[in-house]
């Protein structure tokens, strides 16, 4: 038999799929996540890392890989998984395309309005608004003020807090398991100190991200001028249900949420692979919202209270996350070293 793996890179990695081309919406036969590490040279490094791991695996099952896809956040990681890859074939494809792809075939998406993609990963918050009907891109936009790894250090300054030390990937298994879990008993590993972390907690501490990133939202609408039909929520940290919940407070629109926010761009990855294995790039439409075939609505523009608000919240979480990462260096804990580089970069631009 013959499989296609898909691929989705990100700032703090690369996750990777495996499955038969014919099935490639089952569970899948083999699956990789590889973090990024310090002295990577970039985001294709844990790319190709996982490609091989893959393709190691497919040679255990005595299988052929016809087909690989890589989704890709810019033009920019693009160009080094394009560089990288050499003559190796593959396709490179705009995440919003591969996310789309995903979401169109779990018949997620309306088929009318618009649908704001929520896309909440480690280094940081996309938004990007798609036209359900011709999957155009009316707008993106890019926060690094509080993702994943900001999370992360908060959970970990309110252990610090309680006298319970642990390093950040003993926090983030933390973090991960307050998805499912509601109450959870921590031990400083080196005194044997206990505390108890509730998901009320974590939600507390990350409140003020997500009240931020509704006011992005809520900015991003008006400059468009068309309400969504709908939120999917995308990456890792949606799996958390109290963000969920405060986000539909605080937006009020219908939620297009996968049992695996994270993995998303990687099965689309591997649909469009299954699809179209001999493409060698895949790129997102781009279009102004005056372009749209339907009217938008009326919107009032953002008020100053709003703005000013937001700039307090970006202030006063910068402070909170310096503070708390500060807090890891003068620990001794130098294992996740300096966060990983985020571009802040709009959609590819189409002529």
């Amino acid at each position: 038999m013959v499989l296609v793996l898909g691929v989705s890179a990100g700032a703090a990695g690369a996750r990777a799929m495996l499955t038969h081309s014919d099935q490639p919406h089952l569970p899948p036969i083999d699956r990789c996540k590889v973090q990024r590490r310090t002295g990577d040279r970039g985001m294709e490094d844990p790319v190709f890392e996982a490609i091989q791991q893959m393709r190691t695996s497919a040679a255990e099952r005595d299988e052929f890989i016809t087909g690989i896809a890589v989704t890709c956040r810019s033009a920019t990681q693009a160009e080094a998984i394009r560089t990288a890859a050499g003559r190796n074939p593959l396709t490179v494809i705009d995440e919003p395309v591969a996310q789309l792809r995903y979401l169109r075939f779990t018949r997620k998406l309306p088929s009318e309005g618009s649908v704001l993609l929520y896309d909440l990963g480690a280094s940081g918050l996309t938004l990007t608004q798609i036209d359900c009907r011709n999957d155009a891109v009316l707008a993106t936009k890019r926060s690094t003020v509080l993702g994943g790894d900001g999370h992360d250090a908060l959970l970990r300054w309110l252990l610090t807090r309680a006298g319970v030390t642990v390093d950040l990937a003993t926090t983030r298994r933390q973090k991960e398991a307050l998805a499912s879990e509601r109450v959870l008993a921590v031990c400083d590993p080196i005194t044997g100190q206990r505390t108890v972390v509730t998901r009320s907690d974590f939600a507390e501490l990350v409140e003020a991200g997500i009240h931020h990133s509704a006011s992005f939202v809520r900015h991003m609408i008006d400059e468009t001028g068309i309400q969504p039909t709908g939120m999917a929520l995308l990456g890792g940290c949606t799996r958390n249900k109290s963000i969920r919940d405060e986000l539909k407070q605080q937006l009020g629109y219908p939620l297009i949420y996968d049992p695996e926010p994270e993995f998303v761009s990687t099965r689309g990855a591997v649909l469009l692979a299954a699809e179209r294995p001999s493409a060698r790039s895949i790129r997102s439409m781009h279009l102004t919202p005056a372009a749209t075939s339907h009217e938008a609505p009326a919107t009032s523009p953002v008020s100053r209270r709003k703005l000013v608000a937001a700039v307090a919240v970006t202030a006063t979480l910068g402070g909170t996350i310096v503070g708390a990462l500060a807090m890891n260096r003068d620990g001794g804990d130098h294992t996740d070293g300096k966060p990983p580089t985020v571009e802040v970069v709009g959609p590819p631009k189409h002529g």
